[in-house]
């Protein structure tokens, strides 16, 4: 309020230089998008038109101000503003709208003084008690006389004088008026000249000329008048229309004539021009009509030079000018908003059309992955379930040896342990993993078998690591099996003499190790050996075991390593099988 009134209290056209100022800070907040910075610069255009007494258009600043702090949720920006406005639209008599901004206001306020000072504004305006306005009015100038805020405080005063009006009490009226004048006078000047107005108002509206006279007088000395050639003239004249309505036309023709003067020395046309009317219109009065039209003829006369030093409007063209550029600003960033929108909503279409090709692509490729995986899983289930045909094959041809050569109790003994070995595998067929006890005991009913087909031909060890959990350990079921029947068929049978096989479990860390171990003749030696029909037929065992450590690999990351090898020093072959280590 300081400030504003300082500004105007120099001149007019320090108000349209703020206003200049204030586009060029609104252009630049446009151009970056800052909206924070949009708003502080319609505030401050706001307070240059009431500052100015121009209330309308600071109420169309202040509400455009308000509706991007509000966006904001600047709340202590949005309690400044409210109050603002609120008093704009109260100086308009809008009471409604400006109770509403006042009880917004309230309902922003950081502090008890604020939030109880709008509050008694937005009461005093809802309530038609004389009484209760009175109550709200008198606990505002406690709070203000407190907080030494001399703008309120005067504005309480000059409320309290509108009250006292109302019960017709004057004299409470006059001394409110006075005080509100006496604490406005220094810090807000154009508060102060409206009080004083206001002041004289009441004591010409109760036929006290003289007082009014006075007051009026007391106002022509103040400094914020004197340096103000426009506002001097203003108050000469406001002046001279006491005198009017006292019928002291001489005193009044006297004052006019000066206020013309001095119009027509600092280049004010329009108030020139309001002079040159009331001089005429007491000359018409007295019947001088010669008067008239020699100060007709004298204003025209030197109207043009009047006009070339009217800075006033020049102001005014400029300050239309900058308020058509602010306009053509919005213009400008609604557009280039209205384009930043239809290019986002491209572009958010555009992401959402891509995000749904993704969408469509990461289910068509997680639909490929589940049918890869149900097919790689249905595949792992069929070669568990295939047992070797050759030793199927051998394994009744060797029941029907035993029941040729009446050998029944042998022929019954292999068969029950091919039955059970047979259960077992069909069991768990349907298991990629089963626990390491039960596929032991299939290895061991498989070599046993293998054992009572080829006695004479190998004896066999197996070495189960203490350390392991043969309960909770789970397995690949056969995997080692087709490696067994290996040793045993294609090179412990072609011994001369007995053969040894040894099948190894070790845990290495969180891997476990195997290995089979025979001194059979060897993969070399055994390839020779083969007879044409044997190298036409191809071998399903070890093929059936390859692609099954390729699916559980795939399907389990189970990284299971296969090496064979013949021996270096003696004959035979070695085995190594290592496969991380699961558990129930």
């Amino acid at each position: 309020m300081i400030v504003g009134n300082t500004m105007y209290s120099q001149n007019k056209e320090r108000a349209v230089e703020e206003v200049q100022s204030e586009s060029k800070k609104l252009k630049k907040a446009f151009s970056s998008r800052d909206e924070s910075a949009q708003a502080d610069s319609y505030y401050n255009i706001a307070e240059t038109f009431f500052n100015d007494g121009n209330f309308p258009k600071s109420e169309e600043y202040y509400i455009r101000a308000k509706n991007i702090y509000e966006k904001l949720n600047d709340k202590p920006n949005i309690e400044k503003v409210s109050r603002k406005l609120a008093q704009s639209q109260e100086k308009q008599n809008k009471i409604t709208p400006a109770i509403n901004n006042y009880s917004r206001a309230a309902q922003m306020s950081f502090t008890e003084k604020s939030k109880q000072v709008n509050s008694n504004d937005a009461a005093r305006l809802s309530t038609n008690s004389p009484e209760e306005k009175a109550a709200v009015i008198q606990n505002n100038i406690q709070i203000n006389e407190k907080e030494k805020d001399k703008g309120d405080l005067a504005a309480n005063y000059s409320q309290m004088a509108d009250v006292n009006i109302e019960q017709k009490n004057i004299p409470k009226a006059e001394e409110n008026l006075n005080n509100a004048y006496k604490v406005s006078r220094q810090a807000a000047p154009q508060q102060a000249l409206e009080i004083s107005q206001k002041l004289t108002d009441l004591y010409v509206g109760n036929k006290n000329f003289d007082k009014a006279i006075e007051a009026k007088k007391e106002v022509l000395k103040e400094a914020f008048v004197k340096d103000n050639s426009q506002e001097k003239v203003n108050q000469i004249q406001e002046l001279a229309d006491i005198y009017i309505k006292k019928n002291d036309t001489d005193e009044a023709i006297t004052l006019l004539k000066n206020a013309y003067k001095i119009s027509l020395e600092k280049g004010h046309t329009l108030e020139a021009q309001k002079s040159v009317k009331k001089l005429d219109s007491l000359y018409n009065i007295s019947q001088n009509t010669d008067a008239s039209v020699l100060l007709y003829r004298d204003f025209l006369g030197k109207l043009p030079d009047l006009v070339s030093k009217d800075r006033s409007l020049v102001d005014q063209k400029v300050l239309e000018d900058t308020e058509e550029r602010i306009s053509q600003l919005e213009k400008e960033k609604e557009l280039k908003d209205e384009l930043i929108r239809k290019k986002n909503v491209f572009n958010y279409s555009l992401i959402g059309a891509l995000l749904v090709l993704i969408a469509l692509i990461v289910f068509i490729f997680r639909t490929l992955k589940k049918v890869q995986i149900k097919n790689k899983k249905i595949a792992l289930q069929s070669l568990r379930r295939e047992m070797n045909p050759h030793f199927i094959f051998n394994s009744l041809n060797s029941v029907n040896h035993f029941i040729a050569t009446n050998n029944e109790l042998e022929a019954n003994q292999y068969l029950t342990k091919f039955s059970k070995l047979m259960r077992g595998v069909m069991e768990n067929s349907t298991e990629d993993f089963i626990p390491f006890q039960q596929e032991l005991d299939l290895l061991q009913n498989y070599l046993a078998l293998e054992k009572t087909r080829f006695s004479d031909k190998f004896d066999y060890e197996i070495e189960v690591d203490e350390s392991l959990n043969t309960q909770s350990l789970k397995v690949p079921g056969m995997l080692v099996q087709p490696f067994l029947e290996n040793a045993v068929w294609h090179g412990l049978r072609y011994r001369e003499n007995k053969g040894f096989l040894k099948l190894s479990f070790k845990k290495e860390k969180e891997y476990l190790k195997i290995t089979i171990e025979d001194n059979g003749i060897g993969i070399e030696e055994s390839k020779k050996q083969k007879t044409q029909h044997q190298k036409n037929r191809e071998g399903r065992g070890m093929k059936n075991t390859l692609e099954r450590i390729t699916l559980l690999n795939d399907l389990y990351h189970q990284e299971i390593q296969c090496k064979i090898t013949d021996k270096k020093i003696e004959q035979g072959v070695f085995v190594e099988i290592s496969y991380k280590l699961i558990n129930k």
